[in-house]
């Protein structure tokens, strides 16, 4: 009969302990967990060149965590900012004058009607939408503010992983309770995870976000720049991706009579665009995962869901990384025991074949 020895218990005990003070600290600072992911997702990009200027270099920690941080501003957040400034600006427009961007979609709507006979939007929608207009600025700001609160949470915690990289990796290395070869197989993973979810989504997003604007330069579009800052926002979503702005666009430009520059824009938008996305990752392959197309769908769901436009890219990594554990769970423990069972089952069958026969 099998029992539980006085050591067991007492680890189960300790381990109980460990998982209600985590959960406890998880519940009470939620609100700096997309600020920690957003500094894991860094110190991952970064980590190899801090290695090199520290210990190939000859650098000091301080001054070479601050220049990682510095170019990790200037290269990714200033950009990102500025689109974000720029699409602030213009949904702060549209909340404040939604009167006069309902009665231009009712025109537009009207004379749809009449060129192809199609009635997108009835009186009911039409007031939803500017009640929803109405009440989308305060959240947006709302989730800026927050944003830029991450952020600043995000490289208070990125100065101090990348001052103490290595002991917090040889940290890892040794309490993770797994083989020595999962443990290794896990930070593989994880770093090629961060590559394609973290950064090589938006990256593919900036891509076919320019291809667009070439599209809206060549054809005309008015404002081509703030719907290439669209472009790029909407190509990070699952399946519609940048036809969410085209093809609107297309469409738009048909109902007002642009024939030319409306065909031009749809197939532009199917031939090229959505064509750039498939080139990018095909271009991308070796540095980044191929994510499944229902893990980005669902990731898109749950992230937004809990970090806010954020979680476009962080949700997808967290479905990743639950997968990922799943896999190296049944590597290091289930495996055990199905090895177990079947050397158990060789062993009978060896057994039972030195038997000598019945008469």
């Amino acid at each position: 009969m099998s029992y539980l020895d006085n050591d067991r218990l007492k680890q189960i005990g300790f381990l109980l302990l460990i998982l209600f003070l985590a959960i406890l600290l998880f519940k009470e600072l939620y609100l700096f967990f997309p600020g920690f992911l957003g500094a894991i997702t860094l110190y991952v990009a970064c980590r190899k060149w801090m290695f090199r200027l520290v210990e190939v270099r000859k650098w000091k920690k301080s001054p070479a965590a601050a220049l990682l941080m510095t170019a990790s501003f200037l290269i990714i957040l200033l950009p990102i900012g500025a689109l974000v400034n720029m699409l602030s600006s213009r949904v702060a427009y549209a909340a404040n004058h939604s009167g006069e961007i309902i009665n231009k979609a009712r025109e537009f709507n009207e004379r749809l009607h009449q060129e192809i006979g199609i009635d997108l939007l009835s009186t009911q929608q039409l007031q939803k939408l500017q009640d929803g207009l109405t009440a989308f600025l305060p959240g947006f700001l709302g989730a800026t503010f927050n944003t830029l609160t991450a952020i600043a949470i995000m490289y208070f915690i990125l100065y101090f992983m990348l001052v103490n990289g290595r002991k917090m990796e040889e940290n890892l290395y040794e309490y993770i309770p797994l083989r020595d070869e999962n443990v290794e197989r896990l930070g593989r993973e994880f770093n090629t995870l961060v590559f394609a979810n973290a950064l090589g989504i938006p990256l593919i997003a900036v891509i076919q976000g320019i291809v667009s604007l070439i599209g809206y330069l060549i054809f005309g579009v008015p404002q081509p720049f703030f719907w290439f800052v669209v472009t790029c926002f909407t190509a990070m979503l699952p399946v519609i991706g940048a036809a969410a702005v085209y093809v609107p666009m297309g469409v738009y430009l048909l109902a007002t009579g642009s024939t030319w520059q409306g065909i031009a824009v749809l197939v532009y938008g199917f031939g090229v665009v959505g064509t750039s996305d498939n080139i990018s990752r095909f271009l991308l392959a070796k540095k980044i995962a191929d994510v499944h197309p229902l893990i980005t769908i669902f990731g898109v769901i749950i992230g937004v869901n809990l970090f806010g436009f954020i979680g476009l890219i962080f949700g997808p990594l967290l479905i990743s990384m639950f997968i990922l554990l799943l896999e190296i769970y049944s590597n290091e423990f289930l495996v055990k025991r199905r090895d177990r069972r079947q050397r158990h089952q060789q062993e009978t069958a060896a057994a039972h074949g030195n038997r000598p026969a019945a008469d």
